[in-house]
């Protein structure tokens, strides 16, 4: 299985041979690339890829605690949420804002696991949310997390962290490469 950077460099060279088959100005192209590697915004990207992240881990313990059930398909969104997040604000090429968005995918999908059982246990024991986090012996919840977490997890996790690393690119369009075309 080819991972990003191998899928990224032979999209290089397609769109290089296409430039070439298409007699597209390599010069102004070149200077394109860099001026967007320039704009790209590494802060902005990790700050709209964590807000992201706590929104979906929010959105994920709000729908556990409500249908009672853990939705797998809860880490398919955050992942999501979090690489689109990063792509929006962070305007990335490299492969930095790809490893933020994985790493900030897993996050929202603790984030999620954890507010969940905190949701269940405020539930459970008649209080508020907010109360029960106050009250929460944080000791033991790496141990409740674990005792918790299933083989399933691992997997939707793993999607999270694919869709959180793939979705956090700048996408570049055959319209704009059709911009340099010399005709």
């Amino acid at each position: 299985m080819e991972n990003e950077v191998e899928k990224t460099n032979k999209a290089n060279d397609d769109l290089s041979q296409k430039s070439s088959e298409m007699e597209i100005d390599q010069d102004k192209f070149n200077q394109w690339i860099e001026q967007l590697r320039l704009d790209q915004n590494l802060p902005l990207g990790i700050f709209g890829g964590l807000i992201a992240a706590v929104i979906g881990g929010v959105l994920w313990a709000a729908i556990t605690v409500a249908t009672g059930y853990q939705i797998g398909y809860m880490a398919v969104a955050v992942g999501l949420m979090v690489g689109f997040a990063i792509r929006l604000t962070g305007k990335g090429l490299d492969k930095i804002f790809g490893i933020i968005g994985a790493l900030l995918s897993v996050v929202g999908c603790i984030l999620g696991n954890f507010l969940s059982l905190v949701g269940f246990a405020a539930n459970d024991e008649g209080y508020g949310y907010l109360e029960t986090l106050q009250l929460l012996d944080y000791s033991i919840i790496p141990e409740i997390m674990l005792s918790t977490f299933s083989p399933m997890d691992i997997l939707f996790y793993g999607i999270a962290i694919y869709e959180g690393y793939r979705f956090s690119f700048r996408k570049i369009t055959e319209e704009e490469i059709l911009k340099f075309r010399t005709v």
